[in-house]
């Protein structure tokens, strides 16, 4: 079995498509893959850390309005699809999966023109352009959000999930918590925006910190690494006590998920899955800075279904985010309300289902 894995520009972009790898993996361990993507994207480092084959195709995105650009876009579109070919033709796969990104285009357009069985995978509940364009050529479109259906084909369409969630089940640390000096005996709060921070959860945060100290839950508060040379001079002045941890990444996102009771977040697709495969209740403050407000309608379908409260970064500085915390940590039935709705709309084992699809298409 040969699979081409293709998709880039961002981490949730890149992840589920090595979550899926590891998953088919351990069911086909002879599996051979390649991954194709851009040299500028983050994939060009993360994938052969990954230990997996990489090409580089140099594909840009459309700009949404009319522009010399876009007529430059399309030559490199059109190149790589051409390039994308070749590779095709070296590597002959059985299949070939796109995770979203630009360089999907041309690479699973060619993989089309070349009768090979595709599949295009759209994390958001807001379907990326790539994806418009690429649904009238493949095989099959997974999906992770049911809101999202409306924008391909329906014979095409099959419900997933993100293969990203199945990494974070089940996997347990005694000493999570502890790596970070807090109690693991005490309900947690998480704060984090992402693996860089964001400015607008920090400032949240930052100005209710010492109201924690009055708190019986603790709190584990991930600035980013810019953020916290800002802020870590600071810190001391502030007299915090044992049950506040403040700092600027962490590396064992899986373990300590695993240990927290409620999560304070962005609304990326890759966080949303994990956050659901868990069960963890969750406060999302969507960023307002990415392609068709995706995040909040991400966030949105959460709180449709009792799992989330979403505050939108324009409503933050009005809102009193000490009052919303304490009103799901401080009533027990509330919070595990919310983590039961959040259990009930996660897919846990989404890296199977999107091999299952990836199987059954390359039957004869």
């Amino acid at each position: 079995m040969k699979i081409v894995l293709t998709g880039g520009g961002t981490g949730g972009h890149v992840y589920p498509a090595l979550a899926f790898m590891r998953e088919c993996k351990k069911e086909y361990p002879d599996a051979e893959f390649l991954y194709i993507g851009t040299g500028k994207g983050l994939e060009a480092d993360i994938v052969p850390r990954a230990g997996l084959e990489f090409e580089a195709v140099d594909v840009t995105g459309f700009k949404r309005s009319l522009s010399l650009e876009n007529v430059k876009t399309i030559a490199r579109f059109l190149k790589g699809v051409t390039r994308s070919k070749k590779i095709l033709r070296d590597f002959k796969p059985d299949c070939v999966i796109g995770t979203g990104g630009y360089v999907c285009g041309p690479v699973v357009y060619a993989a089309h023109k070349l009768k090979i069985p595709t599949i295009i995978h759209e994390q958001n509940s807001v379907a990326g352009l790539t994806n418009k364009f690429l649904s009238r050529y493949v095989d099959k479109v997974a999906i992770c959000f049911e809101e999202v259906s409306e924008s391909f084909p329906s014979e095409k369409i099959v419900f997933t999930g993100n293969p990203r969630a199945s990494e974070v089940v089940g996997i347990k640390s005694e000493n999570a918590l502890a790596e970070y000096h807090l109690d693991d005996s005490k309900k947690t709060v998480l704060a984090f925006g992402g693996s860089r921070g964001a400015r607008a959860i920090n400032e949240a945060i930052w100005k209710i910190l010492p109201e924690w100290n009055k708190k019986d839950y603790q709190l584990l508060y991930v600035t980013g690494d810019v953020h916290y040379e800002k802020i870590k001079d600071e810190l001391e002045s502030l007299h915090l006590n044992q049950t506040i941890s403040v700092v600027p990444f962490i590396y064992n996102m899986p373990e300590v998920l695993n240990e927290v009771d409620l999560v304070i977040s962005r609304a990326g697709a890759t966080t949303l899955s994990e956050l659901t495969s868990l069960g963890l209740p969750s406060i999302l403050i969507p960023s307002p800075y990415v392609t068709a407000n995706h995040q909040e309608n991400n966030a949105r379908s959460l709180e449709r279904n009792g799992a989330s409260i979403v505050i939108t970064e324009k409503e933050l500085g009005e809102t009193d985010l000490m009052q919303k915390v304490d009103g799901i940590m401080s009533d027990e039935m509330a919070l595990n309300e919310m983590a039961f709705h959040a259990k009930e709309i996660g897919v846990p084992d989404a890296a199977k289902r999107l091999v299952d699809v990836a199987v059954n298409l390359m039957k004869p």
